[in-house]
């Protein structure tokens, strides 16, 4: 039995994820300031003896003897990260600094969640991990691509001057139960539009390109990423490699929801990627992984889980 900190614990990924390290028979710590977390999604937690939840934000110090730090913790829609961007690249930058600092005072392994978008708008496609990406560094989107980019930087050069026992994934277009209601993200709000009856609200032509996947799919990934050996240290891309226009993401929901909804277009927002797919050669080869939902059948379960909520 190992002890596990999430931070993030009570998002949409890290719920998934602690219930994922309780079923494999860990202790596990979830630390959140529920910002954009909720106590719902660990409700079912909640009495399980091998489970602590705690609040707390990760841009304040925080001390445990972990064997094991998972760090999700950071508002991933635009939405929430761009509320306040200043506690956006604070919580990738201090908290990531804190949660580093702690891996070395317990000697823990480290794992920590990087994006897709570190890659910006890619002048490479699909992108491989070696692509250093275009990334507009003063655009309002920069706060949490660049606080993303510097966490990666400040992951290594632990690793590199301490001997740090770090792993760095790059998460690509997730989806699934837990979603937040209000995150902004395509899609939950194509959802969310779709099961209201209302237009489905298209930004740009919808001819701009996502690749997504089921959170099962990661949640699998993420462990295995850790079991690794020391000497692999990341990045690491996890996603799906179909690539879909946001588009065909909503005639697909309008489908299986049965909607009478219509499709509405309106400006794109800046510094919105056109195309986003993942290569994910290394995870096949290194972590023996790759995606087993398909996009119908984990929009399916999604659609369900959201029907099943008052939103």
């Amino acid at each position: 039995m190992k002890k596990i900190l999430v931070t993030g614990g009570a998002g949409f990924i890290g719920s998934h994820l602690c219930t994922r390290l309780l079923d494999d028979g860990n202790d596990v710590i979830s630390l959140d300031n529920y910002f954009t977390g909720s106590k719902d999604n660990i409700k079912h937690l909640i009495g399980n003896p091998h489970f602590e939840a705690v609040r707390h934000d990760i841009v304040m110090p925080y001390l445990a003897e972990v064997d094991e730090i998972y760090n999700l913790a950071c508002p991933a829609s635009p939405i929430h990260y761009q509320f306040d961007p200043i506690k956006t690249i604070e919580t990738s930058v201090l908290g990531v600094t804190n949660m580093l600092k702690l891996a070395d005072y317990g000697k823990s392994k480290i794992l920590h969640a990087s994006t897709s978008e570190v890659y910006g708008d890619p002048m490479m496609h699909p992108q491989r991990e070696e692509y250093w990406g275009n990334v507009n560094p003063i655009g309002i989107r920069s706060c949490y691509d660049e606080g993303k980019r510097c966490a990666e930087t400040l992951m290594m050069d632990y690793h590199r001057q301490h001997g740090t026992r770090i792993k760095i994934i790059r998460i690509f277009n997730t989806y699934g139960p837990n979603m937040s209601v209000n995150d902004g993200r395509v899609v939950s709000n194509f959802i969310i539009q779709a099961l209201k009856g209302e237009d489905i609200t298209i930004y740009g032509d919808g001819s701009q390109t996502r690749s997504f996947q089921y959170v099962d799919d990661l949640i699998d990934a993420i462990v295995r990423t850790i079991q690794t050996g020391d000497d692999f240290t990341g990045p690491v891309n996890l996603g799906n490699p179909r690539e879909f226009t946001i588009r065909q993401l909503a005639e697909e929901i309008i489908r299986l929801t049965g909607s009478k909804s219509k499709l509405c277009f309106m400006p794109l927002p800046g510094d919105d990627p056109r195309q986003r797919k993942p290569d994910i050669s290394l995870a096949k080869r290194v972590l023996d992984w790759e995606p087993t939902v398909q996009l119908e059948e984990g929009l399916k379960k999604t659609i369900e889980y959201f029907r099943s909520i008052d939103f």
